[in-house]
């Protein structure tokens, strides 16, 4: 044995009789989840909430279940007590006057430049008085003259030529009207096919101021209207057909003519 080995020998025989003894337990800690009831493995750490007073220990699996049931973790019962609003308050005696500094008084009172009150002025327009003139007021007290009526109106109209009374005056002043109305063509183009007709002339038995004109042919005939008392309104058809037996005997009795331009003559050598 070499001198290196015996001192090291000796060594450990020093160093062994100042090392004392230590007992190693392997047992942790049995730990188990108070909402599944599984034991916790080694390393494994529960979360702990507070549910009736009493600590809860809770597995990670189950930290959501206990969340549903209401349990609290700890460590935010203090946070849940106070309330975001009892945070905010707290602070430094520093950073709470310098808000005091920044936040406007308010019966400081700030007055408005005079420029925003420079407004325009309103204008507002006089009242206007219209004084009636003293013609105007004489137009307006005069009397209005009454209107005439239209029966008066046409009364006017036919006192202007006044209607005859002999009955070959009615006639003959009938047939100057049809002379000059548009019912000349008729008879004129009717003549040229069917002949001369039979012309036949005679006052109204119940109008005093009408004269019926009745121009006939065999196949053919027309029954015009004339009142004298209404001249302006000229010559008017109001019946016609195609057959002389249609009329009147009185109606077929001549006594007037036609020529060749349709217009009407009074025949003296007729009754």
């Amino acid at each position: 044995m070499g001198p290196s080995v015996r001192l090291r020998a000796d060594a450990l025989g020093t160093l062994g009789g100042r090392l004392t003894r230590k007992s190693i337990s392997t047992n942790a800690p049995v730990i188990s989840c108070d909402v599944c009831g599984r034991t916790l493995l080694r390393g494994e750490q529960p979360d702990v909430f507070l549910a009736g007073g009493h600590r809860r220990n809770v597995c990670e699996l189950c930290t959501g279940r206990a969340v549903h049931e209401g349990w609290i973790r700890e460590g935010l019962d203090n946070v849940i007590t106070r309330g975001p609003e009892r945070r905010t308050r707290r602070g430094s005696l520093l950073s709470r006057l310098r808000g005091r500094e920044k936040r406007p008084s308010r019966d400081v009172y700030e007055p408005v430049p005079e420029s925003e009150y420079d407004l325009e002025p309103v204008v507002v327009p006089e009242p206007v008085v219209h004084v009636p003139s003293p013609v105007a007021t004489a137009e307006a007290a005069a009397p209005i003259a009454d209107e005439p009526t239209p029966d008066e109106a046409l009364y006017e109209h036919r006192s202007v030529r006044g209607v005859p009374t002999n009955a070959e005056l009615k006639i003959a002043r009938a047939l100057e009207l049809f002379n000059v109305a548009p019912h000349t063509r008729t008879v004129a183009g009717v003549a040229r096919s069917l002949g001369a007709p039979i012309v036949s002339a005679r006052p109204s038995q119940t109008e005093g101021s009408v004269v019926t004109i009745v121009v006939a042919w065999e196949l053919s005939w027309y029954r015009y209207e004339v009142d004298l008392g209404d001249e302006a309104a000229g010559v008017r058809v109001v019946a016609q057909g195609t057959e002389l037996s249609e009329l009147d005997t009185i109606d077929q009795t001549a006594n007037a003519a036609a020529d060749d331009q349709g217009r009407l003559h009074p025949a003296a050598s007729l009754a």
